[in-house]
């Protein structure tokens, strides 16, 4: 008996589940583009969301391949687990970037301001009132009206009490 007579279910289901990430894949790029262009949202940061979802379902795929091939449920978690328990150390002495990434996340999805406005931030230390120049995964760029460039984290956007403020109309004279 041959490997490929020997295998044919493992390489039957990997070749499934290889055209299921290909169709998810495809799928959640044309939703995600598509609820983009309907909120007018930046396509950087589409791109960052769409990258964050792929790196999941590959995750996933993974995850399912190893268990075609037949490595032990057992094995898998005890895997997980330890995997899980180092990635939660390492995050919990970096929990600023998971924040300011989920921050960023939910920026995209809820939208309550975006490039071009004028925002002002409320702190009670440091007031803000600058123009929104980009919006990354980890903070928003903001300009001042003096030229002050100010690198703000995306958590802390979530955090403060953020208004947006109107341009401010300026004095012209009329002529007919």
């Amino acid at each position: 008996m041959s490997f490929f007579e020997q295998y044919l279910r493992q390489e039957i289901a990997t070749g499934l589940v290889i055209l299921v990430v290909v169709i998810l894949r495809l799928i959640v790029t044309k939703a995600v583009k598509s609820y983009a262009k309907s909120h007018t949202v930046m396509e950087k940061r589409t791109n960052l969301v769409i990258k964050y979802i792929h790196l999941l379902i590959s995750i996933l795929a993974i995850i399912s391949l190893i268990v075609i091939w037949g490595v032990q449920k057992d094995d898998i978690l005890i895997t997980l687990s330890s995997i899980a328990t180092v990635v939660g150390v390492a995050m919990f002495a970096q929990w600023s970037i998971l924040s300011n990434i989920t921050s960023g996340i939910i920026l995209f999805f809820s939208f309550p301001f975006k490039i071009g406005d004028i925002i002002k931030v409320h702190d009670k230390d440091f007031n803000i009132e600058a123009e929104i120049i980009d919006i990354t995964a980890f903070h928003t760029d903001l300009m001042t009206q003096d030229g002050e460039h100010i690198v703000y984290p995306n958590s802390l956007l979530l955090q403060k009490g953020i208004s947006i403020v109107k341009p401010k109309f300026e004095d012209k004279e009329f002529m007919d």
